[in-house]
């Protein structure tokens, strides 16, 4: 299996290629990392391939905000310019130019 440079990075804000949610990075796996159940949960006809990079997203829809485990060929640049209303954003992220967030770096305690 040959690895290959993700096309997305952590803080950008993107968005499902078929499904009406989008959502900021906030972790890539290099290829599937998930469990071989939640794989095959995923019928068939729309299964994505495993070896390409997956993206763990604070996601949010019309209804609720949660966290999305996402192949590459399925996430798309969101455009919209709106920031990501999920409660963790604020965690992990600081400043947000309308593409994409700025991470937090961690603080020192001497």
């Amino acid at each position: 299996m040959q690895l290959r440079d993700a096309k997305f990075s952590i803080g950008q804000v993107v968005r499902h290629r078929f499904y009406p949610f989008r959502g900021v990075i906030f972790d890539v796996d290099p290829t599937f990392s998930n469990t071989e159940e939640w794989w095959q949960s995923i019928p068939e006809d729309k299964r994505p391939r495993k070896d390409q990079p997956y993206y763990h997203l604070l996601a949010e829809n019309e209804k609720t905000t949660y966290i999305a485990y996402v192949s590459e060929q399925n996430l798309v640049p969101d455009e919209s310019g709106e920031p990501i209303a999920h409660p963790q954003v604020s965690e992990l992220f600081g400043g947000f130019d309308g593409e994409r967030y700025e991470l937090l770096t961690p603080r020192r305690t001497n």
